[in-house]
């Protein structure tokens, strides 16, 4: 873990806690706003995101953590009110404010109880600041549990048909891993008195956390890792922790589906990269033959699913698995001591997976975004055999969402491009086998994608699409800056990776394999 130098560390409340706690001001007066709660959480949304691109601006130079906010809570039992960012943790504070600002821009047609729509989706942005921004355990659960709730009801009372045992499974599966990271890290905090994460990181480099947690309950550390582990597994998800995913996204309403796969997934991802190498680190090493393999089933099982369906939305969901199977795949194999002839490679994945990070989350976003327009214009369905030739009738809509699935699809030029080739350039001298196996993934993903395009924009107009209205202009301006993201980020990666690679060399150098 990367160590707070002393001109970056600060006491008493400032910006993190400010972007932390403004959503729930927000919510509470989008609870009261009746018709105008929409324009509440936009207003609230767009603030979000100017603060973001603040504390972005203001991070340390050297990689380090910055703007760290520091003071004593109950420190008898470890636990402090402490907050910082570094490149990792801001760029997730950045994509959870575009993703909820996209979220309510893409909910213009919420009927039902909008003022408590409104006011759920501004908690979850609540949540996901405080999950990325916390570096104190009890701190960060409270935040981490606190997504699950909002994100629970949004589910259940605005989902589809089958919106309860959607939203039943997700709370089920989402609340044992919860369980499971709240009895190791009880475990860990009994035998070092710490839930810190920079100490409890330090003590793993120096070899003591394995020490203290072996003195006080004996050699269970392999099995605090494994219960860690399974715990952001569900998140992410990784295989086979992922059958909660494809009935939550498709029942979720589309921009609540927005938010689960463009931020909250993002949380397993980042607690990988945040908790579990540092204080984990010599275990995940012994298991990372095993912990490879389910990466690469992810990513190419993730992928043969996708192929096989026919809704967009689990074809979406399905794609999600597949993409964030990189960043396992990407975490895992960097997980070997470091060596001269290693580094490079190391940070090279490093740096792709923490791009693909953030680049994942606004093409996802923006693919579900596509798919609650064609759901509205259709009567709602979304099957991808119920269309056929928009782009004769829609030939707006067909070009922008044939940029989403391109950028999905990984073609240079595009957002998601950089993250996946930086992730096989640094997977492909750490781990040949892994890497060539999940080339498949690339290849299937690329079919299935193309499937999309084929049957839904080409090919003849059934009569039932022979009116479809394409984008309007209010439509256009809402999804104009998402897509140029795309572009920009395509061209021009080092708008990320410049400010990025110092904090992934600075993780890498204090982490302990």
């Amino acid at each position: 873990m990367n160590p707070i130098s002393p001109e970056t560390l600060t006491t008493g409340f400032g910006l993190l806690t400010l972007i932390t706690f403004l959503p729930l001001a927000g919510a509470a007066m989008a609870l009261f706003s009746g018709k105008h709660a929409r324009g509440v959480a936009l207003i609230t949304a767009f603030a979000c995101l100017a603060l973001s691109l603040v504390i972005w601006i203001h991070l340390p130079a050297d990689g380090s953590m910055g703007l760290t906010e520091r003071v004593p809570w109950a420190p008898s039992l470890g636990i402090e009110y402490h907050l910082g960012v570094d490149a990792l943790g801001a760029l997730m504070v950045v994509l959870s404010a575009i993703v909820t600002l996209m979220s309510v821009d893409a909910a213009n047609r919420v009927h039902h109880s909008p003022n408590l729509y409104f006011a759920l989706v501004l908690m979850l942005e609540s949540g996901l600041f405080g999950t990325f921004t916390a570096l104190n355990f009890y701190h960060w659960f409270i935040f981490w549990e606190l997504s699950l709730i909002p994100a629970f009801f949004l589910i259940k009372l605005w989902g589809g048909p089958r919106r309860g045992p959607a939203a039943t499974q997700f709370f089920v599966y989402t609340m044992a891993a919860s369980v499971a990271l709240l009895i190791c890290f009880l475990a860990v905090f009994l035998s070092t008195g710490s839930m810190d994460f920079i100490q409890l990181a330090a003590m793993c480099q120096s070899g003591a956390l394995e020490n203290a947690v072996t003195a006080h309950l004996g050699h269970v550390m392999i099995w605090l890792a494994i219960g860690v582990l399974a715990g952001f597994a569900v998140k992410v998800p990784m295989i086979p922790f992922h059958t909660w995913l494809p009935a939550t996204y498709s029942e979720a309403p589309s921009p609540v589906t927005m938010l689960l796969t463009g931020a909250m997934s993002k949380m397993g991802v980042y607690g990988l990269l945040r908790i579990a190498l540092p204080l984990f680190g010599p275990q995940i090493y012994q298991m990372r033959t095993e912990l490879l393999i389910l990466a690469v089933a992810t990513v190419v099982l993730g992928a043969w699913a996708a192929a096989a369906q026919k809704d967009l939305k689990r074809i979406f969901a399905y794609s999600s698995v597949n993409h964030l199977g990189y960043c396992l795949l990407g975490i895992f194999a960097l997980a070997i001591p470091t060596s001269g002839a290693a580094q490079t490679s190391q940070a090279a994945a490093l740096n792709g997976v923490i791009f693909q990070m953030f680049s994942h989350g606004i093409t996802a976003g923006a693919l579900f975004w596509f798919v609650s327009i064609l759901q509205f214009r259709s009567g709602g369905v979304r099957g991808i055999d119920n269309f056929g030739g928009l782009r004769k009738p829609a030939p707006v809509l067909a070009g922008l969402m044939g940029i989403a699935l391109f950028s999905s699809l990984g073609l240079p030029g595009l957002n998601g491009f950089v993250g996946e080739f930086l992730i096989f350039r640094g997977v492909f001298p750490l781990s040949w086998v892994a890497a060539t196996v999940s080339v498949l993934g690339l290849l299937v993903t690329a079919a299935v994608l193309l499937t999309v395009i084929q049957k839904v924009f080409n090919g003849p107009v059934p009569a039932h699409c022979a009116n479809f209205p394409d984008l309007h202009h209010s439509e256009r301006m809402a999804l104009a800056p998402v897509l140029i993201l795309m572009l920009v980020l395509g061209l021009v990666p080092q708008l990320i990776v410049n400010t990025v690679n110092p904090t992934a060399m600075n993780l890498l150098a204090h982490w302990r394999f």
